[in-house]
């Protein structure tokens, strides 16, 4: 493996324990993590069978699962294994901006990225009826899950 790639691995997808030691010694041992991780949702008598299986699609890199799913599966922590998330549209009310917020908040806690349609929400400058401004419009929210 060249050095950038085992860098790669060794930042993103090996498991570490809590002290920083590492718990998968080679790559063969995340391949080995990994597919008997995915082996768990099959049948008590299947999961050697589908281990071998989901091993023998990575050798080699033929098949290379996404990053979400080589940094958590087997690992115990409770996070995702879903990469991307789209989340819809944002509603044009205070409550649900910030009610989306903290989805957001919890998806990315969990690993997840985001992606959202803020194409909803007023434009700036447009009159908010009940308070008698104006709009800041969508990018101010953009602007706030970015800090998020």
């Amino acid at each position: 493996m060249k050095p950038i790639a085992e860098q790669i691995w060794d930042m993103k997808y090996r498991l570490h324990g809590q002290d920083g030691t590492p718990l998968d010694l080679t790559v063969d041992d995340t391949r080995n993590r990994v597919a008997s991780a995915l082996a768990e949702a099959e049948a008590p008598d299947m999961r050697a069978h589908w281990t071998a299986r989901f091993r023998e699609a990575m050798d080699g890199f033929r098949f290379l699962p996404a990053g979400r799913i080589l940094a958590g599966a087997g690992t115990g922590r409770d996070v995702t294994l879903f990469n991307c998330f789209v989340m819809g549209e944002v509603p044009d009310t205070m409550e649900g901006i910030f009610e989306n917020l903290k989805e957001a908040a919890l998806t990315m806690q969990q690993g997840g990225g985001i992606g959202y349609d803020f194409s909803t929400l007023r434009p700036k400058g447009a009159p908010v009826m009940g308070v008698g401004a104006d709009a800041s419009g969508p990018l101010s929210f953009m602007d706030v899950w970015d800090a998020m």
